[in-house]
């Protein structure tokens, strides 16, 4: 029983052996690891340390770089575009323009005030309208 166990084990472990050294068949070669390497560093596939993480997925545009510019004025002038935080939330250019006179706000300003609409500082905050 012992020589049997034994001669299975010994062609278990051939059959292994060889089964591993065709795999070693088809695994690449030093040159082709390289080669691969260079072709996903090229195409921005492959990238080094925490910083490149996730790599960024190259952009093919069909867009001149005027054309670009000419997008930017334009999504600009519609207030589409912020820069910091100061312009957020942006607001169109359309929104931004009334026809109220300088005297009008003021005096709807003033009645804000006396209505409690509008606080100033810490201490009337929440503010008491009515």
């Amino acid at each position: 029983m012992k020589t049997l166990a034994t001669a299975l084990m010994l062609s278990m472990t051939v059959l292994a052996a060889g089964a591993q050294a065709a795999e070693a068949d088809q695994t690449a070669t030093r040159a082709q690891v390289q080669a691969e390497l260079q072709q996903a560093k090229v195409s921005g596939q492959y990238t080094f340390g925490e910083e490149g993480y996730p790599a960024p997925i190259a952009q093919k545009s069909s867009l001149t770089s005027q054309q670009v510019q000419a997008e930017l004025a334009q999504a600009k002038t519609a207030g589409e575009v912020t820069f910091g935080n100061l312009d957020y939330p942006p607001v169109a250019a359309a929104e931004t323009a009334t026809s109220l006179t300088r005297a009008q706000v003021q005096s709807q300003l003033a009645q804000a005030k006396a209505e409690g609409l509008v606080t100033f500082g810490n201490m009337d905050y929440p503010p008491m309208g009515s």
